[in-house]
């Protein structure tokens, strides 16, 4: 077995306020190996991109890491200097985010943003840089690449902006690459060209992914494992086709069901009663039990781990497997 190239071990992250700390992540595990592509899914508000940041080390005040470990390549970044996370940011970590204009800045051509980028970390020639920048945007599928370096942000489509924030975060050949929800505002044609370049690109580099999204459709044509995240915890865990064809926890079942591309054409979606919790009224135990069908009174206790081979889930009255003892 190939070691995890990311290990992160009972990661809580909490966000002070007036009222109180608030947890937003509650004692998360996560493992990534080198080529992978972990699908990290789940509602707005579920914690996904709280993981994406800690995982990069940019939780500023009133956020911290309150506990836990993430171990990138054999190395505990929790609590590590800002100097050395820097370092390894552009490098050996990179993330993608949801839109490309915050990556990229409207007033500076392409080439001049790619070329700094790598300069940053690098010292080499302005040519060499260039080059390499070049090399970048034909490897993640631009036409014509001379004349996109030679633009504005701006004068390119979003799904252009986008790639070029991907070709960006690929120039180090990085470890690890977290995208969040990079294709949600693109329309599905240039989402899917993404995907697939994106998929492609690991396996070339040995790149191991952490995908962030909310559409399980993405989730199963990318991904290899997917990690289901309700309430600032990871509820499933398990290979996506297995996952996808016998949840275990009752939200991911809820899930598949609202998903138009799991449904027959015009039947109604099930639909999942009630809201998720605010962070400051999270009830205890499972926080999923009171919008659960199954739920009984002992979910007020804290839900225990059922597993199949190779899955896990927390919850007291599984879909599928067994309650460990």
């Amino acid at each position: 077995m190939t070691a995890p190239v990311l290990s992160v071990e009972a990661l809580s992250v909490a966000f002070r306020t007036e009222h109180g700390d608030l947890t937003a992540l509650d004692r998360i595990d996560l493992a990534v190996s080198p080529g992978e592509v972990v699908g990290l899914v789940g509602e707005s508000g579920s914690g996904k991109s709280v993981t994406g940041l800690a995982l990069m080390g940019l939780i500023d005040a009133p956020g911290r890491i309150s506990g836990g470990a993430i171990r990138f390549e054999g190395r505990d970044l929790v609590g590590l200097p800002e100097r050395d996370l820097r370092s390894l940011r552009g490098t050996r970590l990179a993330m993608i985010f949801q839109d490309p204009m915050t990556t990229l800045n409207p007033v500076l051509r392409v080439d001049t943003q790619m070329v700094e980028a790598i300069h940053a970390h690098e010292r080499v020639s302005a040519a060499a840089a260039r080059a390499r920048a070049r090399e970048a945007l034909v490897r993640v599928g631009i036409p014509a690449p001379d004349e996109r370096l030679r633009a504005y942000p701006h004068q390119l489509s979003g799904g252009m902006r986008q790639r070029i924030a991907i070709a960006i975060a690929l120039l180090h050949r990085p470890a690890l690459l977290i995208a969040d929800e990079p294709t949600t505002a693109l329309d599905v044609t240039i989402q899917a060209q993404i995907l697939a370049e994106a998929q492609t690109l690991c396996a070339e580099m040995g790149t191991a992914l952490v995908w962030i999204t909310h559409d399980l459709a993405v989730v199963a044509g990318l991904a290899d494992r997917i990690c289901v995240m309700y309430a600032g915890r990871i509820v499933e865990e398990g290979p996506v086709a297995a996952v996808i064809e016998a949840p275990m926890h009752p939200y991911t079942a809820g899930l598949i069901g609202s998903s138009p591309s799991r449904n027959a054409r015009g039947a109604p979606l099930t639909q999942i009663p009630g809201l998720a919790p605010s962070l400051g009224r999270r009830p205890p135990g499972c926080a999923f039990a009171p919008r659960c069908p199954s739920a009984t009174p002992d979910c007020a206790e804290p839900p225990p781990v059922a597993a199949l081979p190779g899955r896990t889930a927390l919850c007291r009255h599984p879909l599928h497997g067994e309650v460990r003892a």
